[in-house]
């Protein structure tokens, strides 16, 4: 019998607070079920497993920073809108490195079916790189670039990977500014066609 209170969205949103504070490698069914202060049972007519569990953290980190990425970028074209869109994705990460830590796992692709937050990222993403003229296979090429330049920054500042005494916020701005002019003079296709 389900435990009076608890749904899957309470399960879903305490499980996400608890990855920010412990990591998403430390949240468990029995953690969760711990914080709750009820037996793991408890917790299976709500979610399937901890695979459930955590791609339910994912989807709801995936819309929280969609939506914010979506309120920086509104208006912006150009460098603004990548600035924009860097600064609203690095800020999320940092403020909820949990939940972010859920948004780079691998998804089948039944499990993401239904994701607005997901599909409205990809189309941030391209609608901001169309502002720099690009169109297929550049598009996704383009966002791959940004997606692991972001997310191997991200990554290092989070694990205290930067020891050099220079600002990290410096060396974010000028790798902004860098990928800017890259976006802006994006290289010819191999078989002679061009982007633009």
């Amino acid at each position: 019998m389900a435990r009076a209170g608890l749904t899957a969205a309470k399960l879903t949103e305490a499980a996400a607070e608890l990855a920010d504070e412990v990591g998403l490698d430390k949240v468990t069914v029995s953690a969760l079920a711990r914080r709750f202060g009820v037996k793991d049972a408890s917790l299976y007519s709500h979610v399937k497993n901890l695979r459930d569990l955590r791609v339910r953290v994912a989807l709801l980190a995936s819309r929280e920073m969609t939506d914010r990425i979506g309120a920086a970028v509104a208006g912006r074209a150009g460098k603004e809108a990548l600035v924009a869109f860097a600064d609203a994705y690095r800020g999320y990460a940092l403020a909820h490195p949990g939940r972010y830590t859920a948004t780079q796992m691998r998804f089948d692709p039944e499990e993401i079916a239904d994701s607005e937050g997901l599909r409205r990222s990809v189309e941030l993403t391209y609608g901001m790189l169309r502002g720099y003229g690009l169109t297929e296979p550049d598009l996704t090429d383009a966002g791959r670039l940004l997606r692991s330049t972001f997310h191997g920054y991200i990554h290092l500042e989070l694990s205290g990977g930067f020891g050099h005494p220079r600002a990290v916020q410096e060396s974010w701005s000028r790798a902004l500014d860098a990928l800017h002019v890259l976006l802006e003079n994006w290289p010819s296709r191999h078989d002679g066609s061009t982007t633009r």
